[in-house]
């Protein structure tokens, strides 16, 4: 077996945040891999937080889970969607991840010493941080969080600069995305921003290797040759990243400029020729459906924010591929729900999805939405406290159980057929203490979600606290709620449904995490085609 040499490609990005750092670097590993390479990703953020799991999603977007529990920047799902890659908590590490396990050393006295510095010590756990994810691999593209010019990302930029040297010249590229804005009232791009932000790299030791520009509109070869000039580039390494209608085609466009071959001409590394055939049969499916549309109403608090979802959206995109549709997501707000009733704002759906979430606001109107699919006999798919707010309606409607809640939104609730676990009873701390990660999940023979997965015993991410009460579990049952999936380990409830309903599907877990383009997860695929179903049969009646 040879030894492989791996290949570092560091991106980072200037100018303005969001200009889609995580899917440059996920479509380069999704090119990269697919010329039969061996590559992961490494997500290197520069704010405090050990973690973003205990952060807004208003703040911060989506938290990502990996199988191993670890709670992670939203870009590590891009990764998983456009990569084999398997993601871990060793593929997303931040400033207070690594103070805190340099500060810990110092505390066993492992410096033996010395004065505790940022460089070399924090510099040094960066470095060795990127080292561990890159085992094994024959290249690693590792993301630097934030923009250049931001004072808390300096370490990491400080650390990226280091380890060229450290892996030799040959080994590793800097590539620099930035944003080529267009001036309306000149009628012009212009080239400024880019060459500032790339004299800010050079200002700290990075010169950069590629340039990948954001813009709206095709630009002209000699605006490239121009960029190249002034920022010291070879005008054959400046790419562009043009606004597309789906995510899914910036591999094909990315390629089409032949930012692959020029990596792997840059990095002396031998790769086969790309096979992007099944890429663009994705996006003939997302683009030109045969199945015309489907509509799916998400009934959440975060609507405001789609990267809240992010993971969820793609799912739902997904089972639009496997079934040949296109899903119109439309969001609404729980809130809204309360005020104006189920029926005036979800009469005009096909299904109808409640996602995770915490805190009590907007829960009953989740529910409100839970009661009009049961009723109305149209698709629901309820996730984590999706499934729970389900669990908390037919309590209340079926089997009439006055006021039964969740304890997490009503510690006095006389019927808390959502409870707390007992080892989450004493946890103080909020941060990496939830029911995180790959949990086993035994499927009942016979019901829908066995026929969906077509297996006995699945794995699923979750990330929660609170459970179906197995007090309440007994007379759940008796009263026509199937428990379809059960945790075998700690005996909790995994998933439910409804036998005499087109599509009723809740779960504990987070399917979403595990869904790709290429394998549509089976929960999603099942949720879209009983919409379609549905749009069908309203289609007949009418």
């Amino acid at each position: 077996m040879r030894s492989k040499k791996t290949k570092f490609i560091f991106v980072t990005g200037g100018v303005v945040s969001s200009l889609g750092k995580g899917l440059a670097s996920a479509s380069i590993g999704a090119l990269l891999e697919n010329r039969g390479l061996d590559i992961t990703l490494l997500k290197l953020d520069p704010y405090i937080n050990i973690d973003p799991g205990t952060m807004s999603p208003f703040q911060h977007g989506e938290v990502f889970v990996t199988d191993d529990g670890g709670e992670t920047d939203m870009d590590l799902g891009h990764y998983e969607r456009f990569t084999n890659a398997r993601m871990s908590r060793l593929n997303n590490f931040t400033s207070g991840r690594i103070y805190h396990a340099v500060i810990q050393k110092e505390r066993r006295g492992e410096y033996l010493g010395k004065t505790v510095q940022v460089i070399p010590h924090i510099t040094d756990e960066i470095k060795s941080c990127i080292r561990q994810a890159a085992q094994g691999m024959d290249a690693v593209i590792v993301e630097v969080g934030g923009t250049v010019g931001d004072i808390e990302s300096l370490p990491f930029l400080e650390a990226i600069r280091q380890m060229r040297y450290d892996v030799g010249a040959g080994n590793a590229v800097y590539m620099h995305l930035t944003l080529l804005p267009y001036i309306g009232a000149a009628g012009e791009v212009k080239t400024k921003p880019t060459q500032h932000s790339v004299m800010k790299l050079r200002e700290i030791g990075i010169q950069p290797d590629f340039l990948i520009c954001r813009t709206d509109r095709e630009i002209s070869r000699e605006m490239k040759d121009k960029i190249a000039m002034f920022c010291n580039v070879d005008p054959g390494n400046v790419f562009t990243s043009p606004d597309v209608k789906s995510i899914y085609e910036l591999p094909l466009e990315l390629h089409r400029q032949g930012i692959d071959e020029r990596l792997a001409e840059t990095l002396n590394i031998w790769t086969r020729a790309a096979r992007l055939d099944r890429w663009e049969d994705i996006i003939r499916k997302v683009y030109s459906p045969g199945r015309g549309e489907v509509k799916v109403g998400i009934v959440g608090k975060y609507v405001d924010l789609k990267e809240s979802y992010k993971s969820l959206n793609e799912a739902l995109l997904h089972g639009g591929i496997a079934n040949d549709v296109k899903v119109d997501l439309q969001f609404v707000d729980s809130q809204d729900v309360e005020e104006k009733g189920a029926e005036a704002l979800l009469s005009g759906v096909d299904a109808i999805l409640v996602p995770g979430g915490f805190g009590v606001r907007g829960t009953e109107g989740k529910i409100a939405a839970v009661r009009y699919a049961r009723e109305k006999r149209v698709p629901f798919f309820g996730i984590c406290l999706g499934l729970q707010m389900a669990v908390v309606e037919f309590s209340r409607n079926i089997l009439e159980l006055a006021d039964s809640n969740s304890l997490e939104f009503n510690e006095h609730t006389p019927h808390p057929v959502v409870t707390l676990m007992e080892s989450q009873v004493k946890v103080q701390d909020k941060g990496g203490t939830m029911r995180l990660g790959s949990y086993a999940c035994a499927l009942k023979p016979g019901s829908l979600a066995h026929k969906l997965y077509g297996e006995d015993v699945i794995q699923e991410r979750h990330r929660h606290r609170y459970e179906v009460n197995n007090a309440y579990r007994g007379r759940l049952q008796e009263a026509g709620l199937v428990v379809s999936g059960h945790n075998p380990e700690l005996n909790l409830v995994e998933m439910i449904e409804l036998p005499d309903h087109p599509y009723f599907v809740g779960c504990q877990f987070h399917p979403e995490f595990k869904s790709k383009p290429f394998a549509p997860h089976p929960l999603f695929s099942g949720f879209i085609r009983a919409a379609l179903t549905q749009r069908d049969a309203g289609r007949t009646q009418a």
